[in-house]
């Protein structure tokens, strides 16, 4: 699947207020799933001793596709291809370490 076709299928699951006019229910709905990424991992740490098990590891699959469908319905209230957002992240990624920038912080690095 591409990125393309999985905006395009997971927008018709989009059901939430103001639908194409409202970025913010999909942005607060990543910081929600991005929380519960982080409790998994934490879980692993506390009740796995770091091992990541295949049962955990469907588990943090399920979350990080979640993950994914906010970051998709963000993309398409704010009228950006999911695609676009992909490339856009590697060129800046691929600036950074041809620069020799990829650690540090800062924005513009």
């Amino acid at each position: 699947m591409t990125f393309e076709e999985y905006q395009k299928l997971s927008r018709e699951t989009a059901i939430y207020p103001n639908i194409g006019k409202n970025f913010v229910y999909p942005t607060l709905g990543l910081a929600g799933e991005s929380g519960e990424v982080a409790e998994k991992v934490k879980k692993i740490l506390r009740d796995n001793n770091g091992v990541l098990d295949e049962e955990k590891k469907k588990e943090l699959t399920k979350e990080l596709g979640d993950v994914l469908w906010y970051l998709a319905q963000i993309a398409s209230e704010i009228g950006v291809p999911l695609e676009e957002v992909v490339f856009s992240n590697i060129e800046k990624l691929r600036s950074r370490f041809d620069r020799n920038k990829i650690q540090g912080s800062g924005d513009n690095r």
